[in-house]
C-alpha cells in the first residue's frame, strides 16, 4: 500500500499547516519582541529624568515588576525588565531589530558591549542559522576573537576562515588521555554538525582520508572540506603531538597536489589547515608557514577552558600568527 506521506493531497495539506504555523510563530515573535523593546525604552526614557540607575533599580523597577508580575504573569520580574533594558539599550532603533531571532537571542546579545562583537554575533545567528543555545555557546568561547585574518582585502563577512585554537568540547574526549589521531578524526566525524559550526561559516564537508594517486605515490588526507564563501578547497590534517617541520611540509605538499589534480578552473587556491596540541614558535616563524598565505597551523583543545585562560591563550597565538604571516592583516580582538 503506498505510503499516505507519498500521497500529493496530504503533502499539499502538511505544507499549508506548516507554513501557517511558521507564519504564526513570526508574528508572535515579532510582537513579543516589540512589546519589551518598548518597555525597556519607556525604562531607559524614565531614567534619564533624573533618576539614579541604583535608587531606580532596587526600589522603583522592583515594585513595578511585582505588580506586573501580579497583573499578567511571568515574563515581567525584575531580571526579566532589566534585560528588556538592556534590549533596547544595545539595539535603540527598531527597525534593526531581526526579527528571525528570538528573545533568547537577543538576551545573549545584549549583554556585549561592543558594538562590533555584537553585529558580528547577530549576522551569523541569522546567515549561519545559529540556535540559541548555538549562540551561548560562541560566545562563550570566544568565537569573534579566535579568528584569523585569512583573506586580506575580503569583505567582512569572507576574510576569516581559520581560528586560532579550536575548540572540540563537543568531542566529550578528555584532554588528560592520550588519543590517536584516528580517534579524535572519528570523532569529528561522528560529531560533523557540531564540528562545520566550529569551522565556520560556508564549509560543506567533502572526504575523509581522501585517497590521492600521482604518478608515483598514494596520499591521504585526513579531512577534506569546501568553503563556498571562499570557493575553495580546505585540507585539515589532524596531529596529536607538538608541529614539526615534517607535519608543515607534508601539508604544503598535499595543497600543492591537492592544485595541480583536484582544483576546478573557478576555484580559489586551496587552505592547508594542521591542527596540532602544540607549536614551536620557531617552526613557525622560520618554516614556509611564513611564506605561504594559504597555509595555517592552528591548536586545538579538547576541552573549554575559562575565559581568562583563553583570552591569554589566544593573546599567544595572535604572537606567533603574526611571527609566520608576514603583513598580517589587523584584527579587532575587541
Amino acid at each position: 500500500m503506498k505510503s499516505l506521506k507519498s500521497n500529493s493531497l496530504y503533502a499539499a495539506i502538511a505544507l499549508v499547516i506548516a507554513e501557517a504555523r511558521k507564519r504564526s510563530f513570526s508574528t508572535v515573535n515579532t510582537i513579543l519582541l516589540e512589546t519589551y523593546w518598548k518597555v525597556g525604552q519607556l525604562i531607559c526614557e524614565d531614567e534619564q529624568h533624573g533618576k539614579k540607575r541604583a535608587v531606580y533599580g532596587e526600589k522603583l523597577l522592583k515594585k513595578i515588576a511585582d505588580q506586573l508580575t501580579l497583573e499578567f504573569g511571568k515574563g515581567f520580574d525584575e531580571r526579566n525588565l532589566n534585560n528588556m533594558r538592556a534590549f533596547y539599550q544595545a539595539f535603540p532603533i527598531w527597525n534593526a531589530v531581526r526579527t528571525e531571532l528570538s528573545w533568547t537571542h537577543y538576551r545573549l546579545l545584549s549583554r556585549l558591549d561592543d558594538e562590533k562583537k555584537r553585529n558580528y554575533y547577530l549576522s551569523q545567528s541569522i546567515e549561519a542559522g545559529w540556535n540559541s543555545r548555538t549562540l551561548d555557546r560562541n560566545i562563550s568561547t570566544l568565537y569573534f576573537e579566535r579568528q584569523l585574518p585569512v583573506v586580506k582585502g575580503a569583505p567582512d563577512s569572507q576574510k576569516h576562515t581559520v581560528k586560532d585554537p579550536y575548540i572540540f568540547e563537543f568531542l566529550g574526549l578528555s584532554q588528560a588521555a592520550r588519543h590517536q589521531e584516528r580517534a579524535i578524526e572519528s570523532s569529528l566525524i561522528d560529531h560533523l554538525q557540531s564540528f562545520l559550526l566550529e569551522l565556520g561559516k560556508g564549509f560543506a564537508f567533502v572526504a575523509r582520508q581522501q585517497h590521492i594517486v600521482t604518478d608515483t605515490s598514494d596520499f591521504y588526507i585526513d579531512l577534506v572540506f569546501y568553503n563556498y564563501h571562499l570557493k575553495c578547497f580546505v585540507l585539515i590534517d589532524l596531529k596529536t603531538g607538538k608541529l614539526t617541520h615534517r607535519d608543515i611540509g607534508q601539508m604544503d605538499m598535499y595543497v600543492r597536489i591537492y592544485e595541480d589534480l583536484k582544483k576546478g578552473p573557478d576555484d580559489n587556491p586551496t587552505i592547508g589547515l594542521i591542527l596540532c596540541t602544540e607549536r614551536d614558535e620557531t617552526i613557525v616563524k622560520y618554516s614556509v608557514l611564513a611564506e605561504n598565505k594559504n597555509l595555517f597551523a592552528s591548536k586545538y583543545l579538547l576541552y573549554l577552558p575559562k575565559e581568562e585562560e583563553l583570552i591569554q591563550l589566544i593573546k599567544q597565538d595572535r604572537k606567533l600568527f603574526n611571527a609566520g604571516h608576514a603583513d598580517p592583516e589587523d584584527h579587532d580582538e575587541g
